[in-house]
């Protein structure tokens, strides 16, 4: 598959601490940036629900709707190697490391609407630790993908035990649903938790509570 450059800015900036970059996206033969089967397929559903695709206000959405698809699943196309780019350092430490409240933003794949909420992830190191800014990164890289929250929690925890080797890990997600609060049951405040628990964090119930207690205590300054 052919990347635009836009995507391509938008991998990189998940695999690197390049910051953000936003070019434009690729134009198409005729000239329109980004015009194709997307484009095509926002302006069928902009007739089908009873709009006026050529309208003011709406002439711009399918090149819009595609540019908003091609960063919230930019994450198919990052490189694990790349994100990790070396950063695994040797230490004489087995004690937890916790890193809490990481924000992320997916896109259920049943009906195409965001979930967002915060993700929380633990390890215990076999000698062997990863740098701090790769954790969110590694959070992002999976939920900009079609999701839904459990398998999004089971392979954010499978990443971190097959690369780090750790006695184990643990992962928490809790987020809010779009497609619950606003169509279905149209519920409010209504949120989701899961869990993904590998190695000594399912094995070892106090691991496993002392892991609990770190997500109940609130940071400094909160």
């Amino acid at each position: 598959m052919t990347l635009s450059d836009h995507v391509k800015a938008l991998v990189e900036e998940i695999e690197t601490d390049d910051g953000e970059r936003r070019p434009q996206l690729d134009p198409s033969p005729d000239g329109r940036p980004g015009a194709g089967r997307i484009e095509a397929a926002v302006g069928d559903i902009l007739l089908e629900i009873g709009e006026n695709p050529g309208r003011q206000g709406l002439v711009g959405t399918p090149e819009r709707v595609h540019r908003m698809y091609a960063e919230l699943t930019a994450g198919y196309h990052v490189d694990p190697d790349r994100l990790l780019n070396g950063a695994l350092f040797d230490v004489d430490y087995s004690e937890m490391v916790v890193v809490r409240d990481i924000p992320f933003y997916s896109l259920c794949e049943h009906h195409l609407m965001p979930f967002f909420g915060t993700a929380s992830v633990a390890y215990i190191p076999r000698g062997r630790v990863v740098g701090l800014s790769k954790i969110p990164r590694i959070v992002e890289m999976y939920a900009r993908r079609l999701q839904v929250q459990e398998r999004l929690t089971q392979e954010i925890a499978d990443f971190l035990q097959v690369r780090l080797e750790p006695q184990g890990v643990g992962v928490v997600l809790e987020a809010t649903h779009l497609c619950t609060v606003m169509r279905g049951v149209r519920k409010p405040g209504t949120s989701m938790t899961t869990s993904a628990v590998l190695g000594i964090f399912r094995s070892d119930d106090r691991t496993r509570g002392e892991f609990l207690a770190h997500l109940e205590r609130r940071p400094p300054g909160s």
